[in-house]
């Protein structure tokens, strides 16, 4: 029995290495954090928890959304763009960063930050009162790295956020719910159209970078889809069917002014972490061409009431579509769930005219070798 004491150090040295090990390996099977900053076209219930009227906690939303069939908050009959690239991942879908849920191993998944209502500026969207903003969701990010600190040690934590991917769309609301909110406008007497482009492209240019310093390294951008085009602008701007062309004018004038500020930014930055999706251009396609995609109507919303379905938001009293699939738009603003899949098959393997440098397949591919 005298070989006891000598074996026995050798025994718990293997059972430590076998645990860390199983530890090692648990970390890196885990698919890459993901975290979704932005607005309705990406909230997926955080304003379920807030006293606001931008939601979608009533039902026909989440008509299709499997497998509870039942409203979440996203902007959706289903799943929304963030759903689809957390598919992409290998991943479960993130859950709003205000839900009680996200604690212990949830939070390693990412956090989802966007509100319905919000924009790149802090007076877009103030009719809906109580949203999170962008400078809060930004703290809200900060806070989250603190959380997952104290779950797993600041340098993990760090090395999670450094390796995640970042989702984030804004900018639509600011004209919408904005500069063409009311006729006159404090923001349209404030600037005309151009010098209000280049206005909202500074401050987003501010908030990317404060996502960069918070240690964002792999970041996509979608621009604005086709304003007028909605089903909203078509029955309140629209003429005879046609898109409203001062709002068209304001995403043409965005769009790529934001994918060359990306650009300018990369440069600056001397590599590649924000990636420019030209969400505009995937949804002019829908609009000019819905069959093509197996959509009978880009025009007409699913669920809606009025021209085009088009006034406001869809609710129980709704009009109602029984074929969700053949929709491009599932209410007077948001794309159907059929629409969010198309647009993420862009994303993901989509060419340089929508996605700038590189898809999403290509980040992935880089990014597993290099980590």
């Amino acid at each position: 029995m005298a070989f006891l004491p000598n074996f026995a150090p050798f025994t718990v040295l293997s059972l430590v290495l076998l645990v860390v090990g199983v530890i090692v390996s648990r970390a890196e099977a885990r698919p890459r954090a993901f975290f979704v900053f932005g607005d309705s076209l990406v909230d997926n219930g955080n304003n379920n928890f807030l006293a606001t009227t931008a939601r979608a906690d009533a039902p026909p939303y989440g008509i299709d959304y499997g497998p509870t069939h039942r409203p979440t908050g996203r902007f959706s009959n289903g799943f929304n763009i963030p759903d689809f690239i957390s598919q992409r991942l290998g991943s479960e879908s993130t859950l709003p960063y205000l839900s009680p849920e996200l604690t212990g191993d949830k939070l390693l998944v990412g956090a989802n930050f966007a509100s319905a209502g919000i924009g790149i500026l802090n007076d877009t969207g103030i009719q809906f009162v109580n949203v999170i903003r962008m400078y809060r969701q930004l703290e809200y990010f900060q806070e989250y790295q603190n959380r997952v600190s104290a779950l797993i040690g600041a340098s993990q934590a760090k090395r999670l956020v450094n390796q995640s991917l970042v989702l984030i769309t804004v900018g639509g609301n600011d004209f919408v719910n904005n500069y063409y909110l009311v006729p006159n406008s404090a923001r349209s007497r404030q600037y005309p159209l151009p010098q209000y482009v280049k206005y909202l492209i500074s401050e987003y240019q501010k908030l990317l970078q404060k996502l960069y310093d918070l240690g964002a390294r792999r970041v996509l951008v979608t621009g604005t889809g086709p304003l007028g085009c909605v089903p909203s602008e078509l029955a309140q701007r629209g003429r005879n069917g046609e898109c409203a062309a001062e709002l068209q004018q304001a995403a043409e004038l965005f769009n790529p002014q934001l994918e060359q500020m990306l650009l300018q930014l990369n440069r600056k930055l001397g590599k590649d972490v924000f990636i420019a999706a030209n969400t505009g251009k995937m949804h002019n396609n829908f609009v000019s061409n819905p069959q093509q995609f197996g959509f009978i109507t880009a025009k007409v919303a699913c669920c809606g009431q009025g021209p085009y379905n088009g006034l406001g938001l869809c609710t129980p009293l709704s009009n109602l579509c029984p074929n969700r699939e053949q929709y491009a738009f599932w209410d007077a603003f948001h794309p159907s769930e059929k629409a969010n899949r198309l647009i993420v098959e862009e994303i993901m393997s989509g060419s340089e005219a929508y996605m700038n440098p590189m898809n999403l397949s290509t980040i992935l591919a880089l990014d597993a070798i290099t980590t």
